[in-house]
């Protein structure tokens, strides 16, 4: 025996999908694991947990979660009610807990993200994207990372041969599934360690190890300027939006494209009015529910 201990602790907060992301840090502050935020359609609420690999949490991490919650709730957040409970796991059921959340994923006819144990068959010169579950991954499903895929798919004429910036890249989703559409040269990095680590274990299991590389990298830290990129990928909060819009618009080539997602639609308007000030105007927009994405380019 490996000494894997056979049931792992899941916390599990069920909040309102405008918290659902700021719930995520959240947990992550205080476990210091990457969490999963589902969006349930029915229900209109985000389920955000994180797994862990022991058997219970402490009173210090109980207080610290109640004190965090309040504290957005304080600060505006409708984060509703706010509940959370902890469950063990058995380690064998754990894995199968993601295939109802985790399907296949058509971006037109060109990329297919699944699961491992989806057997899918791509259509004919479809790339396909292949995820494991991990203790958390982003599969795609999310509004946000959806249009971020339909947009690398539009932008990414047949042969190939455009630079990407994936900005914060998570999972690694993008990243990936820009190297199976045929971009290059590809940059990925992530402020998150564990982030930068389940990325790296996804491009393995799509054999990409060798060629993409995800770097930890503070985006408040990097410098302007330097090289460009055909498109960029940003799906950050949008307060790191806002902060760092000369610095993202400096990265983007003269006839770029710089994505921007993750933000909430009563947010868009200010997000949309600080980049048109940098000369950029706005060729793409997509709602869905309370999210609100955008596609920018320099004004010709």
């Amino acid at each position: 025996m490996s000494g894997e201990l056979e049931q792992i602790v899941s916390v599990q907060v069920l909040t309102t999908p405008e918290a659902g992301e700021s719930v995520g840090e959240l947990l992550e502050l205080i476990f210091e694991t990457t969490a999963s935020v589902w969006f349930e359609d029915e229900s209109n609420e985000a389920i955000v947990t994180v797994y862990l690999e022991r058997a219970s949490i402490d009173s210090a991490e109980e207080m610290s979660l109640d004190q965090g919650l309040a504290e957005l709730r304080a600060a505006g957040l409708a984060v509703g009610e706010g509940s959370w409970g902890v469950e063990l796991v058995k380690r064998e059921n754990w894995s199968e807990s993601w295939k109802k959340h985790f399907h296949p994923i058509e971006v037109g006819d060109r990329l297919l993200v699944k699961p491992e144990w989806e057997e899918r068959e791509p259509r004919l010169g479809q790339a396909v994207v292949t995820l494991n579950p991990g203790m958390s991954f982003g599969t795609g499903h999310h509004p946000t990372t959806l249009f971020c895929l339909e947009q690398l798919v539009e932008c990414m004429p047949l042969g190939g041969g455009k630079s990407f910036l994936d900005v914060g890249t998570g999972s690694g989703i993008l990243a990936i599934s820009a190297v199976k559409l045929g971009y290059g040269p590809v940059e990925a990095w992530d402020f998150d360690p564990v982030a930068v680590e389940v990325a790296r274990r996804n491009a393995e299991q799509n054999r990409l190890d060798q060629a993409l590389s995800f770097e930890g990298q503070d985006l408040t830290k990097t410098p302007p300027g330097g090289r460009q990129f055909d498109l960029i990928c940003a799906n950050l909060m949008f307060d790191l939006l806002l902060a760092e819009r000369t610095k993202l618009a400096s990265w983007l080539a003269v006839k770029g494209r710089l994505v921007l997602a993750g933000i909430l639609a009563e947010q868009f308007a200010q997000v949309e009015e600080f980049y048109c000030d940098l000369g950029m105007e706005l060729i793409a927009v997509e709602s869905v529910k309370e999210w609100r994405s955008g596609a920018f380019r320099f004004s010709p």
